[in-house]
Formats: C-alpha cells, structure tokens, sequence
C-alpha cells in the first residue's frame, strides 16, 4: 500500500540505519566482571563500545566492524533497537549502557544518532559519541525536522506505509523500505546478494519516531565523532556536515553510501578506534 502521508514525513524515515544482514542482535560481550574473566582476547583498559543500529536493521548490520573491533580487544555489544519511538528506544538503550562497567564508547547509524544523544545524557561512563551518517539532534528538533533543512533525500519515493494496531484501539504507522529499490536507496556498491538479505531482514521504525523531538544532547558535553557518507541518498550529506559542524565533532569523510557499516566497515572502525584512544588518554 503506497504512503497516505506527505512526502517530508516518508523522507524523514531516512532515519533507517544500515540495513539488516539478518536478524538478532551481534553482541560480544558486556564489560561486566564476569565476562571480562572470560575473553582473554578483551584488553581490560579498553572501553566497551556499544553499537546502535538505525531504523530497517538490525544490529548485524554491524558485523563487519564487530569483528575487527574485537581483533582490536575490544569489548562489544549490539543490542536490537525497538524503533518504536526516541524516547522509548533512549530509555531501552540507557538500561543497557547501565548495565556496563567502565567506559563506554558509544556509537549510532543515522536515527541510532538521535538515540545515543538522548540515552547518554548525564551518563557519566559514556566518554565518547561517534555517529556514523546519523542524525545529531538539538533539543527540540526530530528527525523530520533536521531532513526538511537540506535537500537531496531520495527515501520518500522508496518507502511505504504499514498499520499495526495500538494497544487502546485505533492504528498505528510504520516504515518499510519497498525491496526492490532497497540496494540503489541504502546500499549501493554492496553485493547485489548481500542486499537481498538485507532488504529481506529489514525491520520497520514507526512514523512517531521520526517525528519526536529530541529532549537531550549529550554531544554538548561529552566528544563526539562523525562519518559523513557522500553517496547517502537517505540523510543529505549536506545535512550530515552541518550536525558534525555544530556538534563540533571530529569528522572524515567517506565515499560510502547510508549502509556504510556494511559497505565501508574499515573507515568506520577505524573512526571508533580513534574515539576509543582519545578516552583512554584521558583527552
């Protein structure tokens, strides 16, 4: 069934992280006590970094960067995102860094940025936010609203509305990327079989998300990376150097499409590596 909302709202969905290569969520290990007795590999002044996947994905869109971060010795964990709505994900995601002993690198895809700007607010052990083609919110703005400050978003003609029920009666809305536009919209360059899957596993975000306004901006306090992906034909690069420039992150650039975890999965370990030296310096 086509869309009945307006085409900024279906833009706004750009939101969408790095397609799925399959289902669940990838996980190395939390940094407790008892796992770090357990991964030998896992170097104890090493920060943990948690991975937040973005709207039709799931967390082993992040497989290729988990793998070389864990040959780095690092502690990883992916943890599936409802994609039900910022505040709601935020909350889910601040149990989960809760959850861990010591410091935490934390890092979003696309509408995982909003996320990890809200759930690390006043999170003492959360030392650096890397966001990678993602959304880096104000207080008060959603997603919708930081997509309809650029053009060059080519998500509205590729998505497509759903209904689900809501609890107390009436219907509820959300995204999905139509599959045979999924590889040119979010993976261009990935294996035209990779995408399959990916398209295959994706996982809807409701249109609420998309339209919540943030209520945090931990990049105020606390460092921050960005990866700007110059092929993103979900979020305008456009859009991705203005949130890197005012959240003063430290930025690269990268000839990527949106799925860059999948595509490009080097450059953005590389950009986390980075953030990882900068807190166990101390700078």
């Amino acid at each position: 069934m086509n869309s009945p909302i307006s085409r900024r709202t279906v833009t706004a969905s750009l939101l969408a992280g790095a397609a799925a290569l399959g289902t669940g969520a990838a996980f190395s290990a939390p940094a407790t006590a008892a796992d770090r007795s357990h991964r030998p590999h896992a170097h104890p002044d090493e920060p943990t970094v948690v991975l937040i996947h973005g709207a039709f994905a799931d967390a082993s869109s992040w497989s290729g960067v988990v793998e070389r971060l864990q040959r780095h010795g690092h502690r990883v964990l992916a943890p599936a995102l409802p994609l039900r709505g910022l505040a709601g994900d935020a909350a889910y995601i601040r149990s989960v860094l809760d959850s861990v002993t010591g410091p935490i690198v934390l890092v979003g895809h696309s509408y995982g940025g909003a996320v990890i700007s809200q759930a690390a607010a006043n999170a003492s052990h959360v030392k650096a936010l890397v966001y990678i083609a993602a959304f880096v919110p104000e207080v008060g703005e959603s997603a919708l609203h930081l997509t309809d400050k650029f053009p060059g978003s080519t998500l509205g003609q590729a998505t497509v509305t759903q209904y689900y029920p809501l609890p107390g009666g009436g219907q509820g809305e959300e995204l999905v990327i139509k599959k045979d536009l999924f590889r040119r919209q979010f993976a261009d360059g990935v294996p035209v079989s990779t995408a399959q899957v990916m398209a295959a596993g994706q996982r809807p975000i409701t249109v609420a998300a998309l339209q919540e306004p943030a209520t945090a901006a931990a990049w105020k306090k606390i460092p921050s990376w960005y990866l700007v992906a110059t092929e993103d034909r979900n979020i305008p690069p456009a859009a991705e150097r203005w949130m890197a420039k005012r959240a003063r992150a430290h930025t690269v650039t990268v000839r990527a499409p949106h799925a860059v975890s999948v595509s490009n999965p080097g450059p953005v370990t590389d950009l986390i590596l980075r953030a990882s030296r900068s807190v166990r310096s101390g700078h």
